[in-house]
This record gives C-alpha cells, sequence and structure tokens, in this order.
C-alpha cells in the first residue's frame, strides 16, 4: 500500500508491505532504491521478505512519488538521512533493519554512522562508500547530449549482462529510469559524483552486508576497499562476473543472501 508523509515543506511517498502474523511484532525491514529509480523497483523483493518482514519502501525525494522539491531547497545526504528518519518517526519505528541500493546505500551509510542507535542491521548491494571515485563525474555532459534514457541505454553494459540487453525487463528498466524531473536527478546525481567518506566507515557499528558485484562499471572492486577495512562487523559477498544492477535481475538471489544475513543476526530464519 502506498502512503505519503511530509517534511520541511516536501511530500514524500513510502509503500507499506505487511503480511507478518498479526499477534506478533514482526521487525521492520526499509528498502532504499538507487539514483534515478524509485520504491517500485523492489516489486519482485517484496514477496519474499513481507511473510515475516514489515517491508517499508521508500521514495526519496525527487525519485517516483515524492514531490520534487523546490530548486531552492538544499540537497545532500544530510537532508536525505533526515527524511528517512522523519519516516521512521511517522511509523513509529525505533530500530530498522536497512537494505540500500546503490545511492540507497549512501543514506543507509550516513543513517548507520550518525543515528546508530536507530539501525539493527545494514545491508549494502552495488553500494561504495560515495560516489567520487567512479565514472559519474561524466555522466551529466553525456545526458545532456544524448537524453537520460539513451545515456542509460548506451551504458547499459555498466548495468545489465549482455544476454538481459534488448530483452522486455531490460527496456522497462530504461523507461522506469527515465522518467524523472532532468533538473533535480541532475543535481542529484552532480552532488553524489562529489561525495565520499571511506574514512569514516569505523563509525559504522551494527552488522553490514556488503554485496559487491565483481563485474560493475559503477565504481570498481577497489572503491570497496574501504568497506573491507574499516567496517568492523561487516560480511563481504561478490557476486563474481555480475554487473551493477544486481537488484534488478538477481533478486531471488539478493533476497535469500539477505535473508540469511538478517537470520544471523536476529531476523526470522528462512523457511
Amino acid at each position: 500500500m502506498q502512503h505519503y508523509y511530509e517534511r520541511d515543506g516536501v511530500r514524500l511517498s513510502y509503500y507499506l508491505d505487511d503480511y507478518t502474523d498479526p499477534w506478533t511484532r514482526a521487525p521492520t525491514l526499509l528498502l532504499l532504491h538507487g539514483a534515478m529509480a524509485n520504491a517500485q523497483r523492489f516489486y519482485s523483493w517484496v514477496p519474499g521478505l513481507s511473510r515475516d518482514y514489515r517491508v517499508v519502501r521508500a521514495d526519496l525525494r525527487g525519485h517516483g512519488l515524492s514531490a520534487v522539491p523546490p530548486a531552492d531547497k538544499p540537497l545532500d545526504l544530510q537532508v536525505l538521512t533526515a527524511d528517512v528518519l522523519a519516516l521512521l518517526d511517522h511509523l513509529g519505528c525505533e530500530r530498522v533493519h536497512v537494505a540500500g541500493n546503490s545511492a540507497g546505500g549512501y543514506v543507509g551509510q550516513h543513517l548507520a554512522m550518525q543515528h546508530p542507535q536507530r539501525i539493527e542491521t545494514l545491508a549494502l548491494f552495488g553500494s561504495a562508500p560515495g560516489l567520487r571515485n567512479s565514472q559519474a563525474s561524466t555522466w551529466l555532459e553525456r545526458v545532456a547530449k544524448r537524453g537520460l534514457r539513451q545515456f542509460l541505454a548506451d551504458t547499459i553494459d555498466d548495468r545489465f549482462p549482455p544476454e538481459l540487453v534488448g530483452t522486455p525487463q531490460c527496456e522497462q528498466f530504461l523507461d522506469a529510469l527515465a522518467d524523472h524531473d532532468m533538473d533535480y536527478i541532475g543535481k542529484f546525481v552532480g552532488y553524489m559524483a562529489q561525495q565520499e567518506w571511506g574514512d569514516q566507515l569505523h563509525r559504522i557499528a551494527c552488522p553490514t552486508l556488503v554485496v559487491i558485484p565483481g563485474a560493475g562499471r559503477i565504481g570498481a572492486m577497489d572503491a570497496y576497499q574501504p568497506m573491507r577495512d574499516h567496517i568492523k562487523r561487516a560480511e563481504i559477498l561478490v557476486y563474481e562476473g555480475e554487473r551493477h544492477s544486481i537488484c534488478e535481475y538477481l533478486p531471488q538471489r539478493c533476497v535469500a543472501d539477505l535473508r540469511s544475513f538478517l537470520a544471523r543476526h536476529g531476523g526470522p530464519a528462512w523457511p
């Protein structure tokens, strides 16, 4: 079910998928999507999670059904983190499990570093400590010349394996990511492309699953080295040979690994 809440004058959207037994106090699992995506991109995750978890899927501001903020509103990770904290307060959640894809994982990392009392566990899928050490700084010029959908199609090898390029699944993915306010997406991606916080990762104290796409082109393998070095309770998984958008085309594998991780840290076990 889709709902709204408001923070700082911006109307923000989220989905709540809860098929847990009503007499239990099921744990809450918050899913955070990547740049240019939206909460609906986790549709294929919900069946494998919502029987045992109260699944909350948030649309980051300017994405999905959340409003595009006015141009004079600030945009940074503090703002995005505050949006999520307001959502948790709105839902009455003291502590949650967080799973983030790409930029959604950036928000999750900052939540874990700055508000450790609210985060039970953290799971990161294709989410290095920032985009500064990546090719993202070149994206905006290419988008301006080619348009967002064509840019995504031109660079689809960064995101999908060759056997899926041109399939209905891939085409639907391109359509979904291209449907955005371009000025805001330029601001969002431009900001993220300047960020890197590898030296701050020692502040993440909760159990953390780091899933690395082994053939990812958006942040190479060495971009994840600070996570190996500094997150004390990190569990590292490498999906050998896989591209960046593992959450899109490997949902069952991602959900199985997430559930296994959560079961090891107090969540319901895989049936």
